[in-house]
């Protein structure tokens, strides 16, 4: 059978100021190439907006080394709302978003300088593999974990989007969803207690799911393979990050996947009991980028987003798109192809013009 998912497309993240949040994740992370910025209304999302439509900004940012983007997205037709409470590990949605670091000791030490308030110390997570976390100053958390596998060489030794920590109520009975409708089925790890790496004294259950990178699927390669961290809360009730929210407020919204066949998903999740909630059904426009995506519910309600690209931007300022509807095969893109895409960078220099927020 095919593979119907290539890997992680992107992390939608919820914000306030579009400028200001790409900026930093360019300065930090070298996410430095805008697939698309585009304003526009979601009219499709009104199952998650109130019964209203709402109109919205969305820049996608892609960090060449390799991994998926972020989404950075935000209201315009109304103030983006934060949580009712301070969201903790264990709590109900996306946790952490991960990236990976070439050496996780030079990523530590560059960070800690740049951002000291903002950076944990280096730790063990229960698999022995050193990691950290830095907080962004519109308070979204990224662990960063250590990683052999690479599209380009990294700038700063930092990657793209690699994975994720998830809270749900019940690891038995999210392992299923996670299991079959994204194929992560390979267990790293499946561990009670405390933990070191969580600074805390709390209980959780973590369990570590793994697929490696993809055979098939245009931006296999780029995207590689993926880890998502389940952890469920043993010593108190984990509460919903969106509760009482909409969707595309303040935080972690979506993790995304990149899908190679919409249709075949589509009859994949309907036969284990998790439909589409929503379907663009057709080639939804993105302004620069073009695609048809859909969304379903892990058991919790944690929006997952899948997205069947139709048509991406090569190099903008020659106009050379790639129309991936016309191709034949599920074949990985040619790796100059996609390197190309690196000619589309913001330089430093632009970024501070343009998007450094003004003091």
């Amino acid at each position: 059978m095919s593979e119907l998912l290539t890997g992680i497309q992107q992390v939608g993240i919820g914000v306030r100021d579009v400028d200001a949040s790409f900026y930093w994740a360019h300065r930090m992370f070298d996410f430095d190439i805008p697939v698309f910025d585009d304003e526009a209304e979601a009219k499709l999302m009104t199952r998650y907006t109130g019964g209203e439509v709402h109109s919205r900004r969305a820049l996608l940012a892609l960090n060449l080394a390799g991994g998926g983007g972020f989404e950075i997205w935000s209201f315009k037709s109304r103030d983006s709302q934060p949580p009712s409470f301070m969201p903790e590990l264990g709590d109900i949605g996306i946790n952490e978003v991960c990236l990976k670091v070439k050496d996780i000791e030079a990523a530590h030490r560059r960070m800690l300088k740049d951002q000291p308030e903002a950076v944990s110390m280096v730790a063990q997570d229960p698999s022995d593999n050193s990691t950290f976390t830095v907080t962004d100053p519109f308070g979204n958390t990224f662990r960063l974990v250590e990683s052999k596998e690479w599209f380009c060489e990294p700038k700063h030794g930092v990657g793209g989007v690699c994975g994720a920590t998830i809270g749900v109520h019940s690891i038995d009975n999210s392992l299923p969803f996670y299991r079959d409708v994204l194929g992560l089925d390979d267990v790293v790890y499946d561990e009670e207690g405390t933990f070191h790496d969580l600074d805390n004294k709390r209980r959780f259950r973590r369990v570590l799911l793994h697929k490696p990178q993809a055979d098939e699927g245009a931006f296999a390669r780029l995207f590689g393979s993926t880890s998502i961290e389940l952890v469920q809360s043993l010593d108190k009730e984990g509460r919903a990050v969106f509760e009482n929210r909409f969707w595309g407020d303040l935080g972690y919204i979506h993790l995304c996947f990149d899908v190679n066949d919409m249709d075949a998903l589509k009859s994949r999740c309907e036969s284990i009991g998790a439909k589409f909630t929503v379907d663009s059904a057709e080639s939804f426009d993105m302004g620069e980028a073009e695609g048809r995506f859909a969304y379903v519910e892990d058991p919790d309600g944690t929006w997952i987003e899948f997205v069947q690209a139709h048509k991406v931007p090569i190099l903008k300022k020659l106009g050379w798109f790639i129309d991936l509807r016309k191709r034949r095969s599920n074949t990985p893109l040619p790796d100059w192809m996609l390197k190309s895409m690196g000619l589309n960078r913001v330089s430093p220099k632009k970024a501070r013009e343009k998007y450094a927020p003004s003091v």
